[in-house]
């Protein structure tokens, strides 16, 4: 399945996708205000730590050697096997751990212990998340696109009724409840559409550890736990400093803004997990990385381009129709959150192949090294640009994230005879 193909299905995803994140942000905006955008943030942004940490951080190593193995129908059974063996054993770990300290998480995440129920129900509901997420890497490994679509999809629009219907009703705390029972109606229906594939049967189940191939994994989970953790935790940081300095409401137009980029660049980096992950996987030599890596090039640049300019010249109305009047002060962030876009998606597609070749050491100090930088310019330049300087940031913050991609696979992409 070539790049053009999959980003159909990946628009499928994308549109569904952002279609009901952007009407549930509408919904929460009106209904909660800037710090109820706020707070819904952080905790997304702190279950999203907690759902990768659950099921091993190993979705990126299924999708790899699914796709690497797929035609050993042996080793594929084998490396579910252990994976589902993984993803039981840390999701029951982690939410151990969720329930024992749900009301400190409660208080330092989200303020009070006020929501400390919510905390609870992550727990518990954590096991349901951690194997669909599983299934779905595996449903990815394996081009089952058009399967892989429609559990997306339907997860999509269960989050989004679910999140209608409580925030109408509980208000914040409806919407932090749906972001976690969402998962077990997701779950139930995944189980039903796989249930005759045979991707995990009685003998997936009791086939025995593998140890070799639980190492290869681990080396991915390592990947995905920093990443995991830098993300979230640098933009929790940076949510509080914004909190601190410039107020609550500030914080909720920075949130605002973040959604707004996440949610018209979801088409690029859904395609590029649902397509360059297992593609890459999978090419042998360095002429067939840096032809597929150019080629992607042609079709991802122009489109992000062409969306930065039109978000851009439509963000009044963007934000009118995503949110409310009360946001209209997110709009000095547009330019700048839309220059740091295209730098962040260009820089992104070498960053797969660190994923996708397992570079562990290198990965690893780039994820950690340009959170951290975030963080620092955001705080140096809040204090020059007020809320405007985390958008400045953001932009700079990717310019020299790119540069950086650049130079490490320079040889890659400017040697016309790689080997």
């Amino acid at each position: 399945m070539n790049l053009i193909k999959t980003s159909v299905f990946s628009a499928f995803i994308t549109f569904v996708r952002i279609s009901s994140g952007f009407v549930a942000g509408k919904v929460i905006a009106m209904l909660t205000g800037p710090i109820g955008v706020a707070t819904v943030g952080a905790f997304t942004n702190f279950s999203s730590i907690v759902l990768a940490i659950g099921n091993g951080a190993i979705n990126n190593g299924v999708i790899k050697y699914v796709s690497e193995y797929n035609d050993d129908k042996e080793k594929t059974t084998r490396l579910i096997s252990t994976a589902l063996k993984i993803t039981f054993i840390s999701s029951i770990a982690v939410s151990a751990f969720i329930l024992f300290f749900a009301r400190y998480f409660s208080k330092v995440i989200l303020g009070n212990s006020e929501y400390v129920n919510v905390i609870f129900v992550l727990g518990i509901t954590l096991i349901f998340y951690a194997l669909n997420s599983l299934i779905i890497s595996i449903l990815n490994g394996k081009s089952e696109i058009k399967k892989y679509t429609l559990v997306n999809a339907i997860g999509s629009i269960t989050s989004l009724l679910l999140t209608i219907l409580l925030v109408v009703y509980y208000k914040v705390a409806g919407a932090l409840y749906s972001i976690v029972l969402s998962q077990v109606i997701v779950f139930a229906f995944t189980a039903f559409l796989v249930r005759k594939s045979g991707i995990i049967s009685k003998k997936t189940v009791f086939e025995k550890f593998d140890k070799k191939l639980g190492l290869q994994l681990s080396h991915f989970s390592l990947m995905a736990l920093v990443s995991a953790l830098t993300v979230p935790v640098s933009q929790i940081l940076l949510r509080n400093i914004i909190a601190h300095d410039l107020g609550i409401n500030a914080a909720g137009y920075w949130q605002g803004m973040m959604r707004v980029s996440d949610g018209y660049l979801m088409l690029i980096t859904t395609s590029l997990s649902v397509y360059y992950l297992p593609k890459l996987s999978a090419l042998a030599t360095d002429r067939e990385i840096r032809i597929e890596v150019l080629n992607g090039y042609k079709i991802i640049l122009p489109t992000v381009l062409i969306g930065c300019i039109t978000i851009y010249l439509l963000r009044f109305y963007v934000i009118q129709v995503l949110f409310s009047k009360n946001f209209f002060q997110m709009e000095s962030l547009f330019f700048w959150q839309l220059i740091g876009d295209f730098f962040k998606m260009a820089s992104w597609v070498l960053a797969f192949l660190m994923l996708a070749k397992a570079k562990t050491t290198i990965y690893i100090i780039t994820e950690i090294g340009f959170s951290a930088l975030y963080v620092l310019l955001s705080y140096a330049l809040i204090q020059v640009f007020g809320i405007r300087g985390t958008a400045i940031s953001f932009a700079l913050n990717y310019f020299i994230y790119m540069l950086v991609m650049i130079y490490i696979f320079r040889k890659l992409l400017f040697n016309k005879n790689p080997s």
